[in-house]
């Protein structure tokens, strides 16, 4: 059986979701087994699922094979999950050139075909100057959406979880403190397992709970992985004429959730547990919310209540979700900034500026305002952009589409652009969806149409766009033509 370690804000969610598919989730924290009432095997995990940090979605890593089969659990989730696989994956070793030590904490490093890194300064031994070398490892990989490099490292380490194998450490040792580090440490003669040279042993917070067949287990895997680590590392050349990927012993692929993928969660969540209807859709909006949302659990839980607006299959009603609470505690609302996220299909994503909101109503919907600089056109308008245009766009929470008419400075419209996109949501600091390419545009003098269509089959044919998602794109922005002809 496949085991999976889950951690983070959709851990109640996929411990039941990947339960039910047949998998074995591993490791498990107290407050789920508490939650699941049973136990959990605390053994290696074949697959580590890790929330963003920005919790818009999570990270999968481990045997390339088992990823793949996690990640299409996942994305088949709802509608608007998206999937991608990462060239520079948790554990891949590269041979790196330092490209930029201007200044900061750390340098940003070539790692060949257009791939970038950051190796922070207090890593190395010795001064970091430009076109230096070295051989770094990905030690905190980054999701496409981020603007963020992932982290590298000189070193080489591997296993996790259970235990951990690195060049940098030596002896035994363990993440914990006192008697249960002491134990640990001295289990680990009991376990016969010959690691490699050079290596070190640190035995992670989850071995407290482990027993020693799984202690074994996990030593003999990570030694196996170490070994073969080295093996693969002979043939490669000391001084290569380029950067580039040496060893990719594990695979990385990043799952986003949509607006429509989080009430799916929170569907399954609710048979497990106290719900409230948007769980994981206002603790992405912002790490307080987190403890707010799990006091507000805690309390109808305790009293034997409930949150209204699921149906009897457990599905939460949109219209349930409290956005007037969440929007008021956390924002947005009237007078706060914005951006706008807008994610592409291929996992990047593109900051629209940033814009005051003008105009806030409890049923979701917000006014924003943007400041426009002069220069260029329109996008498909047609029309000059001009120093004290305005862009007015309104959005609402949950709609698969929204406008942006452009105003010169004495308030006349240049023009009105339709973007079609995966179900809005409104975040204390941005707006985000991601852009289905598709748009409908109504010029100056009251022509509307479709534009963008064929950029909307290549996405498809990339592999980016589901078919479904194409269909139902290219159905919103028929109905938003007709209404914007009429």
């Amino acid at each position: 059986m496949t085991t999976v370690r889950v951690r983070g804000i959709y851990t109640t969610a996929l411990t039941e979701l990947l339960g039910n598919r047949g998998l074995e989730v591993v490791q498990a924290s107290d407050p789920i087994e508490a939650r699941f009432d049973e136990s959990f095997e605390t053994a290696p995990a074949a697959v580590a699922i890790e929330t963003t940090r920005d919790r818009q979605g999570v990270e999968l890593s481990g045997d390339a094979e088992t990823v793949a089969a996690v990640a299409s659990e996942l994305e088949s989730l709802a509608i608007d999950s998206f999937r991608w696989a990462d060239d520079v994956p948790r554990r891949g070793v590269f041979d790196a050139e330092v490209i930029d030590a201007g200044g900061g904490s750390g340098a940003v490093v070539d790692l060949g075909d257009g791939r970038r890194g950051y190796l922070k300064y207090d890593d190395v031994d010795g001064y970091v100057d430009e076109g230096n070398r070295y051989r770094v490892q990905v030690t905190e990989p980054t999701p496409p959406w981020s603007d963020d490099e992932p982290r590298v490292e000189p070193t080489l380490e591997v296993g996790g979880g259970l235990v951990a194998l690195s060049r940098d450490r030596s002896g035994v040792s363990a993440a914990l403190r006192g008697v249960e580090a002491e134990e640990l440490v001295g289990m680990t003669d009991l376990l016969s397992v010959d690691t490699p040279e050079d290596w070190g042993v640190r035995w992670q917070h989850a071995a407290a709970d482990a027993d020693l067949e799984a202690m074994g287990t996990a030593l003999e895997r990570a030694a196996d992985r170490a070994a073969s680590l080295e093996a693969e590392l002979e043939d490669a050349p000391d001084d290569p004429d380029e950067p580039g990927a040496q060893v990719t012993p594990r695979s990385t692929t990043w799952i986003w959730f949509g607006r429509e993928s989080r009430f799916a969660l929170d569907g399954v969540r609710r048979g497990v547990e106290t719900t409230m209807p948007g769980h994981h859709r206002a603790k992405t909006a912002d790490r307080a919310a987190s403890a707010a949302v799990d006091f507000a659990e805690a309390v109808c839980g305790s009293n034997g209540g409930g949150f209204g607006g699921a149906n009897e299959d457990g599905q939460l009603d949109d219209d349930a979700f409290p956005f007037d609470a969440v929007s008021r505690q956390f924002g947005p609302t009237a007078g706060d900034r914005i951006t706008l996220g807008h994610g592409k299909p291929d996992g990047t994503l593109i900051t629209l500026g940033r814009g005051e909101v003008t105009d806030w109503n409890a049923d979701g919907s917000i006014t924003l305002e943007r400041s426009m600089r002069g220069g260029g056109s329109y996008d498909a308008l047609g029309v000059a952009k001009e120093d004290g245009d305005v862009a007015v766009t309104k959005l609402r929470e949950g709609r698969w589409w929204y406008p942006t008419t452009y105003k010169d400075e004495t308030g006349r419209a240049k023009g009105t652009y339709v973007n079609v996109c995966t179900p809005v949501e409104l975040f204390p600091d941005s707006a985000r969806y991601v852009d289905l390419y598709v748009d409908v545009i109504r010029t100056p003098d009251g022509t509307v149409e479709v534009v963008d269509a064929g950029e909307l089959e290549d996405a498809v044919a990339a592999g980016h766009v589901s078919e479904p998602l194409r269909e139902k794109a290219m159905g919103v922005a028929e109905a938003v033509r007709r209404a914007l002809s009429n």
